[in-house]
């Protein structure tokens, strides 16, 4: 019997097999950033971050101050990070306090971090995501030029973020970025050569080589998922993380009886349900409600009936019974050599949202414990 209720098991050295085959696309010295904000996609950011660094990565990239702060206390203390999210004052010191470099588009920005004390910036141009960033090349220089200018202020990269880059019909769209960033970011480059030019998420990296630029920023690929949504394996990635809980209870249903919130299994013949401690209170989606498959003793089973907070059901069948009770119950990844395993990709489909989603919505509930292909860490 599984010793927890719910747990996500993370396989470090996966996410290091995963940076390396990273690694293996890059060409020209491009370095490798990895991307650990979220909790490291919900495998854990300190332990996916020295993993990534044990694959060969060279930078590391969270969204927060908080991230930066948390990575510095857990002992990385050498590895450039990036904070690439926007940043209130308060946030903003915590950043630099950590020592981590910084994303600005505006004067005033370069400002704010000449007031707290100075630090590295990295100025962004807002190719087509339409999020943080200018639009303006004109602006984006301005800024530039302000960074060069300003006291303790050090320019160290230039930056831009795909909108479609996992989307291979996207009518030209993502060519249209790279070149737009490419012809601004090149000429700033040209007058200042040590910058660092980086634009390429996983998926862009896995499609088009010349998006590499100086650097590139892989998230959802680190740890083994697919950034188009579709076959890690396909893509020479190695899933890191499996979700587990175990068979709680046994029961034997007939037809007409229900199980769950809301009736939503009415049993239609004389079968046998399990109950696993596991629910949306622990990042188990309720939309996985009659719409999820288990792994149990080497079989894949039906989750039925309503996700609740803390349980959810599972259909055994009419010919099992008791002797399930206390066995292990894989709800994401593989089980032995026995059916095809259950990918976050596979439960985003059903769920009809990205991978991304499944892993980062495991919530602190759910303990997680590392291995290193079998051995805990």
């Amino acid at each position: 019997m599984s010793a927890r209720r719910a747990v996500a098991r993370v396989n470090v050295a996966a996410i290091e097999r995963n940076c390396a085959r990273l690694r293996g696309e890059l060409h020209g010295g491009a370095e490798l950033c990895a991307v650990v904000k979220a909790d490291g996609y919900g495998h854990g950011a300190a332990q996916s971050a020295r993993a990534a660094l044990a694959g060969g990565a060279s930078w590391l990239a969270v969204a927060a101050a908080s991230e930066a702060r948390e990575l510095r206390e857990a002992g990385l203390r050498d590895v450039r990070v990036l904070v690439m999210g926007a940043l209130t004052d308060g946030e903003l010191a915590q950043a630099l306090a950590a020592d981590a470099d910084v994303v600005v588009w505006s004067e005033r920005q370069v400002q704010a971090v000449r007031s707290a004390g100075g630090g590295k910036v990295h100025v962004k141009l807002d190719s087509g995501m339409g999020r943080l960033g200018t639009r303006d090349p004109a602006q984006a220089s301005r800024t530039v030029a302000a960074a060069r200018d300003a006291d303790g202020v050090e320019l160290v990269g230039l930056m831009t973020h795909f909108a479609t880059a996992d989307d291979l019909s996207d009518d030209g769209f993502f060519a249209m970025q790279l070149g737009r960033f490419t012809e601004w970011a090149m000429a700033v480059k040209a007058e200042q050569p040590e910058l660092i030019v980086h634009a390429a998420n996983s998926a862009a990296l896995l499609r088009e080589a010349g998006a590499q630029l100086d650097m590139v920023r892989c998230g959802i690929a680190v740890y083994g998922m697919d950034p188009f949504g579709d076959d890690p394996v396909a893509q020479g990635l190695e899933p890191a993380l499996q979700l587990s809980s175990y068979v709680a209870e046994v029961k034997r249903y007939e037809t007409g009886e229900s199980a769950g919130y809301g009736r939503r299994f009415v049993a239609e013949r004389d079968t046998w349900l399990a109950v696993l401690p596991i629910g949306y209170g622990d990042g188990w989606r309720r939309g996985c409600s009659n719409n999820a498959d288990v792994l149990i003793a080497g079989r894949r089973y039906p989750v039925v009936g309503t996700v609740s907070m803390d349980n959810i059901t599972v259909d055994l069948g009419p010919d099992a019974g008791e002797e399930l009770l206390g066995e292990e119950a894989i709800l994401i990844g593989a089980q032995g050599s026995g059916p095809e395993p259950i990918t976050a990709e596979e439960v985003a489909k059903r769920l009809e949202t990205i991978n991304y989603e499944v892993t980062c919505a495991l919530t602190p509930r759910v303990p997680r414990l590392y291995h290193r292909d079998g051995e805990p860490v």
